[in-house]
């Protein structure tokens, strides 16, 4: 069963060493929009603008199942929305965009994210989030494409239809279901994580040659950690029953949910994990010209997003620090530098069930917070990021004395290029 339940939350402040020393970077946030509808993707133009996508809220139009089969279904509407940031007004530029959601607007399905090529054209990623059976019974609506909008008419061109790429292929080989997430430009080329059909593809920016390029492996847990029967959920299957005792041993699927280009020239996809969603399970895995996936990274839980820097480091969004289930809004935003060294930089203190991120030419971090609610989701930028030893380690205050202070060091801070 492929369980792509987004639901979940975090609070573990994970710290790694660095030369012996641990540290930790203290940063706060500033809110540059509000009460937005699902929130779930942001990039800037190449004229330094910001572009967000909402997913909307459904609506009253026709429904379908959710992935399990179980639980509310989900309905369609038509309030989806690309806007744009321009000196601190939110300004609507795509609108009428598709929209599936549960009856109180949660789970959004809809314009999941934009990227702008060297052109400066636009593409935006419709999302579906359940299986592609289903999809006729709601008309032509677009969801689970790539588009190519024109925002002079509010309109749009289908590029790639990936959840029919799904419902064809299969490319994991499990049950149907699709719900692409994330896009990725690489030259001539679009890339998207489909986090219910386990897979990265590819396709030409013409809509020509679309493939899969890898599957995220499934992961097998041993003595796995399940909520309370009858805890609430919206898919009820997931949950274990008192008469059925949960199993020993069990196979989770990867849900792939954002993908970044290495100056290695390789492809990294964040993960976020199936249900039960194991704290510490999630990985980072790296894609090279093989098509075969490894570990870069692991230890992380609920991934949501990552994005390079231009100095090599990457950032990785964390939904949630502790299982979905345990209803723990808070996550994670994470450095990993080019040797490996993990930093993480703000854990909850505000930043709630973040959804995307995406780097400005100075180096300055936006994020897509709130990103699983309707009329709550933020845009936020992280500010004040500096180096701080961890007090409460006694490792680091044994390394201080031995080798003396070793700061966590961060570029100089440029002008801003871009105004939000």
């Amino acid at each position: 069963m492929k369980i792509k339940q987004i639901t979940i939350t975090l609070v573990s402040l994970c710290i790694t060493a660095l030369s012996g020393t641990k540290a930790a970077e203290a940063a706060s946030f500033t809110v540059i929009a509000d009460n937005l509808n699902n929130p779930g993707g942001l990039s800037f133009s190449n004229d330094g603008k910001l572009y967000i996508t909402e997913s909307g809220t459904g609506g009253n139009g026709a429904c379908v199942p959710p992935p399990s089969g179980e639980g509310d279904s989900l309905c369609y509407g038509t309030n989806g929305v690309v806007s744009v940031i321009d000196n601190g007004e939110i300004k609507p530029v795509l609108t009428e965009l598709p929209s599936l959601a549960l009856p109180d607007g949660k789970r959004a399905a809809g314009p999941r994210d934009i990227q702008f090529d060297a052109t400066g054209q636009a593409y935006v990623l419709l999302g579906y989030g359940t299986n592609p059976t289903y999809r006729e019974s709601l008309g032509e609506t677009g969801l689970g494409t790539i588009i190519s909008p024109d925002f002079a008419t509010n309109s749009w061109t289908s590029i790639a239809d990936i959840a029919n790429y799904e419902l064809v292929n299969n490319p994991d080989g499990d049950d149907l279901n699709s719900n692409p997430l994330k896009i990725l430009i690489d030259g001539d080329q679009l890339l998207t994580v489909d986090s219910a059909g386990n897979g990265l593809l590819r396709v030409n920016t013409d809509g020509s040659e679309l493939q899969a390029l890898a599957v995220l492996p499934t992961q097998t847990l041993v003595d796995p950690i399940f909520p309370p029967s009858f805890t609430p959920s919206n898919e009820p299957e997931q949950v274990p029953t008192q008469t059925e005792p949960p199993p020993l041993v069990t196979t989770i699927q990867s849900v792939p949910t954002g993908v970044a280009k290495g100056l290695d020239g390789a492809y990294y996809i964040s993960e976020y994990t199936g249900f039960p969603f194991p704290e510490g399970g999630a990985n980072i895995y790296r894609v090279g010209d093989d098509g075969i996936p490894t570990i870069y990274a692991e230890g992380f839980t609920h991934l949501m997003d990552l994005e390079f820097d231009y100095a090599g480091n990457l950032y990785v969004l964390q939904y949630a620090n502790e299982s979905g289930w345990k209803n723990n809004l808070d996550g994670s935003l994470i450095k990993i530098a080019p040797d490996g060294t993990r930093t993480t930089l703000i854990s909850g203190n505000g930043l709630e069930s973040p959804t995307a991120l995406t780097i400005d030419l100075d180096g300055t971090v936006y994020i897509a917070n709130r990103g699983d609610r309707p009329g709550e989701g933020q845009i936020i930028r992280i500010d004040n990021i500096q180096s701080v030893p961890e007090a409460n380690s006694a490792l680091g205050v044994l390394t201080i004395g031995a080798f003396g202070v070793v700061w966590l060091r961060k570029s100089s801070r440029l002008k801003p290029l871009h105004k939000v």
